[in-house]
């Protein structure tokens, strides 16, 4: 928990007491559903809740912004982002039920109003979104062939409305086609050595009607 004082040092005590909450109930859950590896529960801190949070270092979302996060797992990173934008509206989907059911004891624990979980694939979802988040669920070119037409037409950041995507290692080859990718080094922002291969990659898409 001190690591996400660190680097977000102005959270609400709300925000706080939310944050504080997540130890207790990913290893309470993870008991019952195993949705995060042994030996990461430990370590659930850095290597998936501040990891998550590595795309607020990227975006900060302004209020009334519509996220779809897709293959979000035990609920990352759409959980720890929708703790630090309350007024952001977050849609986390999975095509495992299980893992669905843990996002939602999370999500109705902690209070989060503006989370909405439900098992489904990508390509059925209905509607328009200003960003879509994931953390490495597949290739970029299958990712991008998921959502490609779930993107909103108006901007309202900086960064134009599209795809953050939490990924690691060397991706030139897997985005040798997508030349407006942009490439955010998490090593940048935080410390530890977990962070060094890390990246935040913002890839703009166009509104497809």
């Amino acid at each position: 928990m001190d690591e996400i004082l660190k680097y977000f040092p102005n959270l609400t005590d709300l925000q706080i007491e939310q944050f504080q909450k997540l130890d207790f109930l990913y290893h309470d859950w993870n008991e019952k559903i195993n949705v995060i590896s042994r030996k990461d529960i430990d370590s659930l801190y850095t290597k998936h809740i501040l990891h998550s949070l590595g795309i607020a270092k990227v975006m900060k979302f302004e209020p009334g912004t519509t996220v779809l996060d897709v293959g979000t797992g035990g609920g990352f990173p759409g959980i720890p982002l929708a703790i630090l934008f309350p007024e952001t509206r977050f849609y986390l989907i999975d095509v495992i039920a299980k893992k669905i059911k843990v996002v939602q004891g999370v999500a109705d624990a902690l209070e989060l109003k503006n989370v909405k979980a439900e098992q489904k694939r990508a390509e059925l979802v209905k509607g328009d979104f200003d960003f879509i988040v994931s953390r490495a669920v597949t290739n970029m070119p299958d990712f991008v062939s998921w959502i490609k037409d779930k993107i909103k037409k108006q901007h309202k950041h900086k960064l134009k409305n599209g795809i953050l995507y939490l990924k690691g290692g060397d991706l030139t080859e897997e985005l040798k086609d997508f030349p407006s990718a942009t490439l955010y080094d998490l090593a940048d922002f935080f410390e530890d050595e977990f962070f060094e291969t890390k990246k935040v990659v913002h890839l703009p898409l166009k509104f497809k009607p």
